[in-house]
């Protein structure tokens, strides 16, 4: 995850929507156009964990949170997950779209040309299509590449509360063939945490996703060690998401596995946790690693990878050839887009970041500030966009 190929006086030939060439501008081939900048161009960040699909923000979350009220008194409150999905169920389709469409317009402002999009904040049928159309819509709208992932197992419904297994079977007999069959999802993932949903349910739901053409991935071992590492890297899972209370068995596993470890430092930030994942365990056993936002209206309104970068310097100890690597080509990997996302290579899509600064560890330097410049999707220059965060 160190090594990095850095090049000075470069160019980037782009033909169509792809690389065509890469290299020492003096060795460039002729060009139609030629356009120059100044700064530091990167490969398009790859934000593998958003949820950016809600109504309005859990302002009372965070001052309880503060006060210092913990997360299952929040929930008894009428706080949490479920204040989201009571929002979500509320709106209407188009009321979504339009926020949404400004929450993908700020993460591509600050450098993620693609970016997974989960559903979650519905947890029933209708409402479930409803966020994953929204996506749908969205990454249609904007010159950006959107991931969309089904989270019907986020938490459990208050209309299932004492329904567990009844809940369980209608996302594995109703919820996950409709959003196949509609094909309004690639992914499916499960919050497999002790309190939400067991390592026995969470194998179920992505047996049955599976068996429905959808890729594994788990918010797996957020805060208590559970073995939901384990079992992502037994299923074939993309990823394992979140990780703080990841077991040394769980980090061995990773490690010998291609199953993506992706570290979210942002919300353990905004929780008041003063514990991280062990992104130098991980990385030093042998996993591949990535970095997200988790961008949510709860625990983590985070809307800037670069941010999520310095986090992974300052606060998981990782050297900024590694913080760079994990929010392009591991990232790509933990969305399945490995082969053609993540790097400035020939045959690689032309998504392309280019940072205002003179150094390349600059990027992950400037906390708090958004160092981007212009982006390129697809080989086209985004036009200036108007991000909304309300």
């Amino acid at each position: 995850m160190a090594e990095v190929e850095v090049l000075r006086d470069a160019a980037v030939l782009i033909d169509g929507n792809r690389i065509a060439w890469v290299g020492q501008r003096t060795e460039a081939p002729v060009a139609d156009r030629v356009v120059e900048v100044s700064g530091v161009i990167f490969p398009g960040f790859v934000d593998s964990h958003t949820h950016a699909v809600f109504g309005g923000p859990r302002l009372e979350d965070h001052e309880r949170r503060a006060l210092g009220i913990d997360y299952k008194a929040i929930a008894a409150a009428g706080g949490g997950i479920l204040q989201s999905v009571r929002d979500v169920r509320a709106r209407s389709e188009a009321e979504l779209v339009t926020l949404t469409r400004g929450r993908i317009a700020t993460l591509l402002a600050h450098g993620a040309t693609t970016i997974e999009v989960k559903s979650g904040y519905g947890l029933e049928l209708e409402a479930e299509l409803k966020q994953l159309r929204v996506i749908q819509t969205v990454g249609g709208a904007l010159p950006v590449t959107l991931i969309p992932t089904f989270l019907g197992a986020h938490e459990v419904p208050p209309e299932y509360r004492g329904q567990r297994a009844a809940y369980v079977e209608r996302v594995c007999e109703e919820m996950i063939p409709a959003v196949a069959r509609e094909g309004l999802a690639l992914c499916c993932d499960v919050f497999c945490e002790p309190g939400v949903f067991s390592g026995a349910e969470t194998r179920t739901i992505l047996t049955a996703a599976r068996r429905h053409g959808l890729a594994p991935k788990l918010h797996a071992d957020e805060l208590e060690g559970s073995g939901g590492a384990e079992l992502a890297v037994e299923l074939g899972a993309l990823s394992a998401d979140h990780l703080a209370g990841i077991s040394d068995a769980g980090v061995r596993a990773l490690a010998a596995s291609p199953t993506i470890a992706v570290l979210l430092p942002a919300t353990m930030m905004f929780l008041g946790k003063r514990t991280q994942a062990p992104a130098r365990r991980l990385i030093d056993a042998g996993a591949a690693v990535a970095l997200a936002t988790d961008y949510n209206p709860g625990t983590s309104p985070t809307v800037s990878l670069p941010l999520v970068m310095a986090l992974g310097v300052s606060q998981l100890g990782m050297r900024h050839a590694e913080v760079v690597t994990a929010v392009t080509i591991n990232a790509a990997a933990a969305v399945g887009l490995a082969a053609d996302r993540g790097q400035i290579a020939p045959g690689c899509v032309a998504d392309l970041v280019v940072a205002g600064v003179e150094d390349w560890r600059e990027v992950a330097y400037w906390i708090g500030a958004n160092i981007v410049s212009a982006v390129w999707t697809q080989g086209s220059a985004c036009p200036p966009l108007e991000p909304l965060l309300s």
